[in-house]
């Protein structure tokens, strides 16, 4: 294989790679539990943006409900995100693993 032409696909496939990571920056996800009682955003970068709790759902009797509500959601939209990403990632790859990217 000519040399030239695969250190020019490696250009771009890097520059490709920087673009889909800033992409991947941007991108959240939505996730909710206990029929929408609990909302979870979650970001690109795998932090959390917000949760927001529908005052129904607050049952002083029952704390370990909600937080197993808001675990349900945050876990949720983490995996969201993350799938997103890798699909991201991998439509740039090829699917071929490249190691220190994600």
């Amino acid at each position: 294989m000519d040399m030239k032409k695969m250190m020019k696909q490696a250009q771009k496939m890097q520059m490709e790679l920087a673009r889909a990571q800033d992409e991947i920056k941007d991108m959240s996800f939505e996730a909710t539990a206990g029929g929408g009682m609990v909302k979870a955003v979650a970001l690109g970068d795998m932090s959390i943006a917000s949760i927001s709790i529908d005052k129904d759902a607050v049952d002083p009797d029952d704390t370990e409900m909600l937080g197993d509500m808001i675990c349900a959601a945050v876990n949720e939209a983490l995996r969201g995100v993350g799938e997103l990403s890798a699909s991201r990632i991998n439509s740039v790859t090829g699917g071929m693993s490249i190691p220190g990217l994600m």
